[in-house]
């Protein structure tokens, strides 16, 4: 008589091959813009004969045409010339300030991240009280203090004011790997505070950071441009993007368009630019979910 019931065990089921994040899309258009802005503010005496603060008062408010092909300001000078010495001033600051964000964050982040908790918690309110109060005040109250306004001072003011996002990163990292052996066997060592954050701990987070620092760049130019619109950032005779845009009052009584359009869209170009490639950096350094 056979049984009534009959034990199949489970069913066996196909393999599955494992889920992999998609591919990241390199954003080919806002590196191809991005490099032929680079390139042209680099190659600025090659592009454009015409010296760019040269004052051609007889063509003053001149639309573009054949001789001028972004035409002139309200002061006759070259737009075409000087936006690519402006463009030079304003990536430099965006560079500079960013450079001395970047330190200062790496080394605070890291004096944080290594000290005992009542520090570390003391360190990182610190930098709360800094986030609460407004950049662009702070930048405005150093600057003052500063003196004259100058590709130096401005860059310095920025840069000051604007590394609190990525040392509290640093700070987390540093929390992180300060426990690893090569960590621990360097200070066992004699290995002094620079020696071990240079070989050992700088390497392992500097990818945490990378967009955090293309996005620096990106605030650091903004800024010295809003700064230059309000008339308190360079000088007229100092070239940039924002010291061009500061005549956008005057432009727009006159209806001269090109002396904003075209530093405003060659701004706004460099700043979408810099924000694709940093989210970009951010999506390709994060590692891929897991399956669970």
């Amino acid at each position: 008589m056979s049984e009534p019931f009959k034990v199949v065990g489970i069913r066996p089921q196909p393999a599955r091959a494992a889920a992999r994040p998609g591919p990241r899309e390199v954003p080919v258009a806002s590196l191809v813009l991005l490099g032929l802005i680079l390139a042209g503010c680099l190659l600025a005496p090659v592009i454009s004969a015409k010296d760019p603060g040269y004052l051609d008062l007889a063509n003053c408010n001149a639309a573009p045409s054949r001789e001028f092909l972004f035409g002139t300001d309200a002061l006759g000078r070259d737009i075409f010339a000087c936006i690519w010495q402006g463009g030079r001033i304003s990536i430099a600051i965006g560079l500079l300030s960013t450079a001395i964000s970047t330190a200062i964050a790496i080394v605070y982040g890291t004096v944080s991240g290594m000290a005992p908790r009542w520090l570390d918690t003391a360190l990182m309110r610190l930098t709360e009280v800094f986030l609460s109060v407004p950049g662009l005040l702070i930048v405005l109250f150093l600057q003052a203090i500063l003196g004259k306004a100058g590709v130096l001072s401005i860059s310095i003011a920025i840069g000051v004011t604007s590394w609190y996002s990525i040392a509290k990163v640093v700070r987390i990292e540093v929390r992180r790997l300060r426990q690893s052996e090569y960590v621990v066997a360097s200070r066992a060592m004699g290995g002094g505070f620079f020696h071990v954050l240079a070989r050992h701990l700088a390497p392992n987070f500097v990818s945490s950071i990378m967009f955090m620092v293309v996005m620096n760049i990106r605030g650091a130019i903004g800024t010295e441009s809003t700064l230059s619109f309000m008339g308190m950032g360079l000088p007229l005779e100092v070239i940039s993007w924002g010291s061009m845009l500061s005549l956008a009052e005057k432009a727009l009584m006159t209806g001269s368009w090109w002396i904003v359009l075209i530093p405003g869209a060659f701004l706004v170009t460099l700043l979408m630019c810099t924000t694709n490639i940093g989210n970009w950096l951010r999506k390709a350094m994060t590692p891929g979910e897991s399956n669970l």
